[in-house]
């Protein structure tokens, strides 16, 4: 598929967005539209898996005959090997298709008052067959990343419209459009959808405004990240983020060492709503059920994966959050070491804490800081001189733009951690502050100041202006203080300034003031008018 096809498919499905757009907030029909999405593509992925499986007998899944025992028969062997291999089932009722056709039904029908009790049933069937969905997986391997996927999913609300007839049409709106768009789920080459998913996902969020850094962090840092911890590794064990949002991240680790050299992914996001929309992303981007187990409670109060040890951790925390810093975490396995716990009111380094001790010890961890964690004192500064001069875990620091976020114009910087460091006698610090384009109020990374950072961390080159290795000395005298122009110094000097040539510039201009005097003064005369000066 060509990326002209590709950016067409975008196009379409935004525009089937814009139809909620108005009715409510961004947050709400972000939930609507991803959800039928999710719902279609379940749909034909397991169209395409039964119809593979009914191919020797020459059958076609959405034909079969609920009410005969022969169909029902080739639909009891369908289902087992749904459960086994998609996680989930779908009856040939169920499918997308067959809700949709009823949805080119109803949009046909000029209704009266008699017709109207028949209005109801495509609400009825979606709420039906969405329950169905997780009622199939009860019981089996997938149980957890199905349960409750479909909550946000509110086909009641008002705000779909006032009355049961409004929140039909519409419904029935979307569904028509999104069954005339092929997902192109044959092309295993590319990720057709995956991509599609991921630019709506970066368009909700470009209207969420500062809710947008909960669920989405923009693909050009996510790409940095992912680059750096698989840098000059082919395969990855496994692959953590603790503060998941929509999942982002996670697959795009996986898109640079192919989905099949990917392990295993963990996950952990505190929203439900994005929790569900992380869970719905993987299993979207054809990662299977039994490789990923993405869990939703605070990371910091309530980390869920306990004892993994992952290779790669990528993670973009919220900003200098608030935490409860509660006594009995002194003793956590994960802060006690240090002596200090992350302040009440910036919980930056209590995430590097927690993912530090889940790093393993072949393992690299990049995340997304506010530039504060580099050189604030006090409980943060005592942290800092610890991972420095205790462990020398610090093996690069990186600055990025300033608005470059959703919803916040600071800049940031990326910390890159390593227990067993190639290279241990010095920290790579570099600043691409300044390499970015301006797209109105929002810089933009390209993909050349990209592929310049990460070439430069790779390498670990010290270029001018941009990038330098500080020894732990000098890092040291510095009193543990990270801050970025402390190291890399990115001062223009300005061009020295010539005395006598602007002294005869001077000279010359007043010379031809003086004779513009002298012709307007003659002007003057001629007019019989006074002098102006």
């Amino acid at each position: 598929m060509s990326e002209e096809q590709k950016k067409l498919l975008q196009k379409k499905l935004w525009a089937i967005a814009n139809l909620l757009r108005g009715k409510m907030d961004a947050d709400d029909y972000r939930n609507y539209i991803l959800g039928f999405i999710f719902f279609k593509y379940l749909s034909e992925k397991l169209h395409i898996y039964a119809d593979e499986i009914l191919k020797p007998d020459n059958l076609k899944y959405e034909t079969l005959n609920e009410n005969s025992e022969e169909g029902l028969k080739y639909i009891e062997a369908v289902k087992k090997a749904c459960i086994k291999n998609l996680g989930y089932f779908l009856k040939p009722s169920e499918l997308f298709t067959s809700i949709a056709r009823k949805g080119y039904n109803l949009t046909e029908i000029e209704t009266n008052d008699n017709q109207e009790a028949t209005q109801y049933f495509i609400i009825e069937d979606l709420e039906r067959i969405l329950n169905n969905i997780e009622q199939s997986t009860m019981g089996t391997d997938s149980e957890d990343d199905f349960v409750r996927l479909f909550e946000d999913l509110d086909l009641t609300s008002s705000k779909l419209g006032k009355t049961l007839k409004a929140k039909n049409e519409i419904i029935a709106k979307i569904l028509t459009h999104l069954d005339q768009i092929d997902f192109q789920l044959d092309d295993v080459e590319t990720d057709v959808l995956g991509d599609a998913y991921e630019y709506l996902i970066g368009k909700f969020a470009e209207g969420a405004g500062k809710k947008a850094g909960e669920f989405y962090t923009p693909q050009q840092v996510s790409t940095i990240l992912a680059k750096i911890v698989t840098s000059r590794k082919k395969r990855i064990k496994s692959v953590y983020d603790p503060t998941c949002g929509s999942g982002s991240l996670l697959l795009r680790v996986s898109r640079e060492v192919g989905k099949e050299n990917v392990g295993y992914y963990y996950g952990q996001e505190l929203n439900r709503t994005t929790y569900n929309l992380a869970r719905m992303n993987m299993i979207l981007h054809d990662v299977h059920y039994s490789k990923f187990d993405i869990k939703q409670e605070d990371i910091l109060e309530e980390p869920q994966h306990l004892d993994i040890q992952a290779e790669a951790i990528v993670a973009n925390p919220p900003f200098s959050a608030k935490w409860s810093a509660k006594q009995v975490f002194s003793s956590d396995d994960r802060f006690s070491q240090y002596g200090k716990l992350a302040p009440k009111s910036k919980a930056d380094f209590a995430f590097v804490q927690h993912m530090i001790h889940h790093l393993d010890e072949s393992g690299i961890m990049a995340c997304v800081l506010p530039h504060g964690v580099l050189f604030r004192g006090a409980a943060e500064g005592h942290i800092r001189k610890y991972l420095i001069a205790d462990r020398n875990y610090i093996d690069a620091i990186i600055g990025l733009p300033a608005n470059i976020f959703f919803g916040t114009g600071i800049p940031t910087c990326i910390l890159v951690i390593k227990k067993c460091r190639e290279i241990d006698e010095d920290v790579l610090f570099i600043d691409a502050s300044n390499d970015f384009e301006k797209r109105g109020k929002d810089n933009v990374l390209l993909s050349e100041h990209i592929e310049k950072i990460t070439d430069t961390f790779i390498n670990r080159t010290e270029l001018e202006k941009y990038s330098y290795r500080a020894k732990l000395k000098e890092i040291k005298e510095n009193d543990y203080n990270l801050n970025i122009p402390r190291y890399v110094d990115t001062f223009e000097e300005e061009e020295p300034v010539d005395i006598t040539a602007i002294a005869a510039e001077l000279k010359s201009l007043e010379k031809e003031i003086s004779e513009t005097d002298k012709t307007i003064a003659d002007f003057c005369r001629e007019l019989n008018i006074e002098t102006p000066f």
